[in-house]
């Protein structure tokens, strides 16, 4: 007699188990009418107040809808820092779709330079909540959006409803490369990077996933993915080795006041391949071209001026360019440090007027700064491996003034270099 399949071989992989329908009936609880009742009782609810609310709620409601409505009411509060505080307090979250959510200025940017390639359609792949395809459809887009969790899928519909974007949206449950993106003007792709911690996931939490071919689905089939549309954005690990990406494709690295958001690969815009860093909110955006790319800037004596390159900067490999623009160097072939001796405004580096410079001891720190009346220490460190917080419980700072310690290395020899803000206007 045939078989189909294997019958009791433990090699066969075992088939996935379904989603939990638990968390999926509560969250379908929290949109009926007593589950938006109960999100707008517990609305701005203190950590310190939620026991006597939950307390008191659940002599009149359900105490596992009153649970989820607090549990919900956390997760908006935590929102607010990505997606501003008037549509949190409408969205809907997973802890898991939070975390991997892009941030509303970010993913406006992205929608911003899909809508001016002229993109009307899109279809997003791994879509989590919502966060991308909510910016898309802001900008006039029609998207596909595309995710596998029944759970994610409901929120991100719930989600596009709320803001009032439903007719812009539409959500799909299905795995990712089973979708036929013909048809629509570009593919965005958002592919997982972390994974269950712990064996069979019950270490607790997730794990960043650094390796591209284990990121879920592989870096491999979203890049052939984005081969397939007429444009395509790629979203990918800020940290990712430049070996990993594609010759081809413009890599965009952005950051948010300083604070590197993401990397994305572009497909399709025209442009040459090239390294690029856009820095918001300001959208000031340093490209260059893979073969225009500046050598490694030399290592010089320390002048008047640090100029500290902004993240983006830094992952993007244009601290080179950076150095050009300002007429310097490097502290250390190794760090991200850029010296000069005349001020040059520039929207990619923090500059700095730089003071003294020590050699690494703790005890003429203290002094030097006593000796100043230093009482508003900043510290920052790059190629050092004390604690930021360690040094200035060690030096204990008294005074009205204000002073920046950077902890380096200056032609690899342990320094500590003070100064301040320069004070001229970054152009």
């Amino acid at each position: 007699m045939a078989h189909n399949g294997p019958v009791n071989d433990r090699n066969a992989p075992a088939p996935a188990a379904p989603e939990d329908p638990g968390p999926l009936a509560a969250f379908a609880a929290l949109l009926t009418p007593e589950g938006r009742e109960l999100l707008g009782l517990v609305a701005g609810t203190a950590p310190g107040e939620e026991l006597a609310l939950a307390t008191r709620l659940r002599r009149a409601h359900p105490a596992a809808l009153v649970s989820a409505a607090l549990g919900q009411e956390r997760l908006r509060a935590r929102a607010v820092a990505k997606f501003g505080a008037g549509d949190a307090a409408r969205m809907f979250f997973t802890a898991h779709g939070l975390e991997q959510s892009t941030r509303t200025s970010v993913a406006a940017h992205r929608a911003a330079r899909l809508a001016s390639l002229g993109v009307r359609s899109v279809a997003d792949l791994c879509c989590g909540i919502g966060g991308d395809a909510l910016a898309l459809a802001r900008a006039g887009i029609r998207v596909l959006a595309v995710d596998r969790s029944p759970l994610t899928c409901a929120v991100a519909r719930a989600n596009a409803a709320a803001l009032g974007l439903a007719d812009l949206v539409e959500v799909r449950e299905a795995e990712v490369t089973e979708v036929d993106t013909r048809g629509y003007g570009a593919v965005f792709v958002d592919p997982a990077r972390r994974a269950p911690a712990g064996r069979g996931g019950r270490g607790g939490g997730n794990v960043r996933v650094f390796d591209p071919e284990a990121y879920s689905p592989p870096l491999s089939w979203a890049v052939g993915a984005a081969r397939t549309a007429p444009y395509a954005a790629l979203k990918i690990a800020p940290g990712i080795p430049h070996e990993a990406i594609p010759e081809d494709v413009e890599t965009e690295w952005v950051s948010e006041r300083g604070d590197v958001k993401e990397a994305v690969l572009w497909f399709g815009t025209g442009r040459p391949a090239s390294r690029r860093a856009t820095l918001l909110p300001s959208g000031a955006a340093l490209a260059v071209p893979l073969d225009r790319m500046l050598p490694d800037p030399e290592v010089r004596p320390v002048g008047r001026y640090l100029y500290e390159p902004d993240g983006a900067v830094i992952r993007a490999h244009l601290v080179a360019e950076v150095a050009r623009q300002v007429g310097g160097g490097l502290l250390d072939a190794t760090i991200a440090y850029v010296t000069a001796d005349e001020p040059h405004p520039t929207p990619y580096a923090t500059a700095y007027e730089i003071t003294d410079q020590l050699p690494f001891n703790v005890k003429k720190l203290k002094a030097l700064l006593r000796e100043r009346g230093v009482g508003n220490l900043t510290v920052k460190k790059r190629g050092s491996a004390v604690e930021p917080e360690e040094l200035r419980r060690k030096v204990k700072p008294e005074g009205p003034r204000a002073a920046t310690v950077f902890l380096t290395r200056v032609a690899g020899a342990p320094t500590m270099l003070i100064g301040a803000p320069a004070g001229f206007e970054q152009n």
